[in-house]
């Protein structure tokens, strides 16, 4: 029997997120063997007068792979998944690995192989400027676990999340997104953390379910050498199948000069992948009601509501401040009284307080106004 909440998300992604037109090549990749929602996909790819293609994955066996991927095996790959992206209007990606940590013990000098001469052409240079593009997790027991949830508990709050009405939370974004385009400096302040930038001139953008589901935030780029002083991330943060515990970085005239976390070499070797991997490319304010906590899954943790990210890496092109690198690492810090607080300013003038924002024409995105 299918699942009505499945057949909803389905609709939403083919009509709403990707806007799937006739005639349009869409591909679903899948990492994992989340069936339902792929099989649901292309129904609704079907229907809509799209040309699905399908591809699946697995990280164990990819895993094997990447342990001994050459440059020159890293660019074949690159060469014929390119090929094929390019032929393609829309693609959904769902991510769904039973183990989040099943890179962990790859070499660093070979994810960085993946990741500039694969992951940087493929999606980064062509999928993401190039393709109506969602990317998505879908639930299951790894990520119940991760959450500290039971299965049918985290099933729940997935569908609450992901179904959420995403052009009411889109009208509510709109003077966000207003005051942020016509912003200079921003400072945020809380523990551990001063940090001040500027983002005149960069353009602000909605994140409102077309992107990225679960969705819910709008994100700009700090001017590249305008970053300075220190912040003090209170969310761990995986990546390459570590997780990162305390991460605290210190920035002058854009750069990260200093940081440390629980494994402070490797961190460093992660900001050492290139020269843009110590500068920043986005900062983004997060607020999706339902998301309360992390669960070490950025695609949920970075909309967690009261939240901002500020990431190191490569800007988005929509969002161009120059910067360019093979990583792009969303790392959240969580501003509500439960985690510590914390203020952002624009301009001198305080816009949100422990998470609430406390201006009048942002106050449609607290949390009563969007559920």
């Amino acid at each position: 029997m299918k699942d009505s909440r499945v057949e909803k998300l389905a609709d939403n992604i083919i009509n709403y997120a990707v806007a799937l037109k006739p005639g349009d090549k869409i591909l679903i990749e899948v990492n994992g063997l989340q069936i339902p929602l792929a099989q649901a996909l292309v129904r609704y790819a079907y229907q809509a007068g799209g040309v699905p293609f399908l591809t699946i994955n697995n990280h164990t066996l990819q895993r094997e792979i990447l342990k001994g991927i050459s440059h020159e095996q890293a660019q074949a790959m690159a060469d014929w998944d390119l090929a094929r992206m390019k032929e393609m209007q829309a693609y959904v990606g769902i991510r769904a690995g039973e183990n989040a940590s099943e890179f962990a013990d790859v070499p660093a000098d070979k994810m960085r192989i993946y990741q500039s001469y694969y992951l940087k052409p493929v999606h980064s240079e062509q999928r993401v400027p190039h393709t109506r593009w969602v990317v998505m997790r879908y639930p299951n027991a790894s990520m119940a676990q991760s959450a500290n949830m039971s299965i049918e508990a985290f099933e729940d709050f997935y569908f609450n999340v992901c179904n959420l009405d995403y052009e009411k939370m889109s009208i509510a974004m709109d003077p966000l997104k207003k005051l942020m385009d016509r912003t200079d400096k921003v400072r945020i302040v809380g523990p551990g953390t001063d940090l001040s930038f500027s983002i005149k001139g960069m353009k602000a953008i909605k994140c409102d379910g077309h992107l990225n589901i679960p969705d819910g935030e709008v994100y700009t780029a700090p001017v590249r050498d305008s970053v300075t002083g220190r912040i003090a991330y209170n969310t761990q943060a995986v990546y390459q199948g570590f997780t990162y515990d305390s991460i605290v970085l210190e920035f002058k005239d854009g750069k990260i000069v200093k940081a440390t976390a629980n494994d402070t070499e490797r961190i460093k070797e992660v900001f050492d992948t290139d020269e843009g991997a110590r500068y920043v490319g986005e900062f983004s304010l997060g607020f999706n009601p339902f998301i309360l906590t992390p669960m070490k899954d950025t695609l949920f943790d970075e909309k967690i509501d009261g939240s901002f990210h500020f990431t190191p890496g490569s800007c988005y092109d929509d969002c161009y401040n120059g910067n360019k690198s093979a990583i792009h690492w969303d790392l959240v810090s969580i501003q509500r009284p439960e985690y510590g607080g914390g203020e952002i300013y624009f301009d001198d003038m305080l816009i949100r307080k422990d998470g609430r924002f406390v201006v009048s024409e942002l106050e449609g995105l607290n949390p009563e106004n969007l559920k």
